[in-house]
């Protein structure tokens, strides 16, 4: 522990980020970041809580509470608060691949469990989290650490998003020789592809992926397995195979009259195309969806539909408003039906938000909102989009249930619509190929903690398996599978 009184000396404190106004006219990273004595302020108010609740990694009511990698969270606080960094990372490191991605963009359910949160406000992790692990690179000790030995055996994974990742890292130690597959032009997956810069700056990715390739993980970009190259040519070559695709299926809406008009996309298309634009040309060449000077619609009131504001708001929108089924949340955490350690469900402005309000002087969001129609223009260009206040309740066999609220109907200007309602789950061609079989949800069908399929020397983990989840999850999942693949390889693991 740190001291004994520190969460009842110390406020909870999180650092100033960029100001809305400015930060909307680059695609830097709007965070910044305390100094050492401020940080290990934040450390003193770690308890000795006897069970730490922050890094327990379940589920509680569909979320997960405390960390799913089981990060040491109260000990690397403790060494922060008495200045031993390099000891902080490495206890960090221990637990976590890549704090760096998830001190960056985890939701940070361990802060939603932490014991001092019971009756105030929790310790700030993700804060420590990321100073911890951005110290360690400036410092130098971050360095490629290659396994002394190989076993000579050959593993594939396929999708270098945070899972594949994982994997391939946990499976590189064991000294095992891996190539990672990625059917796009750069390593990352949804780190680098999906994201939005300016909540994970893409040199930090590739800092991570250098890394793992000067300790000898190989990476094949532009080949899609399942058409560069056979799911049966995969299996010929390898020992073992470990899917790491992704939940990339996005759901359509079309049921929604009016669906295929022009300039109504999915979300993805939309973030991926501006991201690679950037990454490409800096976004001179004008090959993304721009949002500039349009009246841009959002459909969802998640992370990605978040980003999409965010997005838009650096094209140069002229409004942007963001739906979602949902009502809106309470300030504080409903004791009961929302209780402590369950994830809090709180109404906060997200970084989007709060560009959006500070830009055009209000939330951007419209909660428990459903679509009803698009209406478009002679050039088959969406024009205006019909909408209806809903009530949703869940009846007696857990299904959700959207009831229309007579003479709340509206009707909104929008040239630009962005679908972001989620995924249906991974795509078909590998499982096709492969015979595998799959969930009621059409996740590939893996029990967690084996990720073992029904053909022999394949594996699955992360979104691919569970569905669209946290970063977290799929890093959990990675390190999981790869302990996994490796007793199946040799035996026996000494993987974590």
């Amino acid at each position: 522990m740190s001291t004994p009184t520190g969460f009842m000396e110390y406020k909870r404190e999180l650092p100033d980020d960029r100001d809305p106004v400015a930060r909307i006219r680059d695609w830097k990273e709007f965070h910044r970041m305390f100094s050492e004595e401020q940080l290990r302020t934040q450390g003193a108010r770690c308890m000795d809580c006897g069970t730490p609740y922050c890094h327990t990694g379940m589920e509680l009511a569909g979320n997960a509470s405390g960390c799913p990698i089981n990060n040491l969270i109260p000990e690397w606080n403790n060494l922060v608060y008495r200045g031993l960094w390099k000891e902080a990372y490495e206890r960090l490191a221990k637990t976590n691949n890549f704090p760096e991605f998830t001190g960056r963009v985890c939701p940070a359910p361990c802060e939603g469990s932490c014991t001092v949160g019971l009756i105030g406000d929790p310790v700030t992790i993700k804060t420590i989290e990321q100073a911890i692990i951005d110290k360690a690179f400036e410092e130098g000790w971050v360095v490629p650490q290659p396994p002394k030995a190989r076993t000579g055996k050959q593993v594939a994974v396929v999708g270098s998003g945070p899972a594949g990742l994982a994997t391939a890292a946990q499976l590189n130690k064991a000294g095992h020789t891996v190539t990672v597959y990625e059917r796009a032009d750069r390593v990352g997956g949804l780190l680098m592809y999906g994201i939005p810069t300016m909540k994970l700056e893409k040199e930090i990715v590739q800092r991570r992926v250098d890394l793992l390739a000067e300790e000898g993980v190989k990476f094949v970009v532009n080949t899609e397995i399942g058409k560069d190259i056979t799911s049966k040519e995969l299996l010929e070559r390898f020992d073992a195979v470990v899917l790491c695709g992704g939940s990339t299926k996005a759901r359509p809406i079309g049921n929604v009259e009016g669906h295929e008009l022009k300039g109504i996309h999915q979300a993805m298309d939309y973030l991926n195309s501006t991201i690679k634009s950037y990454l490409d040309n800096g976004l001179q060449e004008g090959t993304y969806i721009s949002a500039k000077g349009k009246n841009v619609i959002v459909i969802g009131g998640g992370d990605t539909g978040t980003d999409c504001v965010a997005t838009a708001l650096r094209h140069g929108c002229a409004s942007v408003t963001q739906f979602g089924t949902h009502a809106k949340a309470p300030l504080e955490r409903d004791n009961l039906n929302n209780p402590w350690p369950e994830f809090p469900n709180v109404y906060t402005l997200d970084y989007a938000h709060e560009e959006a309000k500070a830009l055009f002087g209000e939330d951007p969001r419209a909660f428990s909102v459903l679509t009803k129609k698009f209406v478009g223009d002679e050039n088959g260009n969406v024009k205006e989009l019909h909408t209806v206040q809903i009530r949703r309740y869940v009846d007696e066999q857990g299904r959700k249930i959207y009831e229309e609220i007579p003479g709340t109907e509206k009707i909104w200007p929008a040239d630009l619509v962005l679908v972001a309602v989620g995924f249906e789950g991974p795509e078909r061609t590998i499982i096709d190929q492969m015979g595998l079989e799959t969930d009621r949800r059409s996740n590939v069908k893996a029990p967690y903690g084996k990720y073992t399929t029904n053909v022999n020397k394949v594996f699955a983990a992360g979104d691919m398996r569970r569905g669209q989840s946290l970063i977290v999850w799929a890093i959990n999942e990675g390190r999981e599978a790869a302990r996994e693949v490796d007793k199946y390889l040799m035996g026996s693991t000494l993987l974590p």
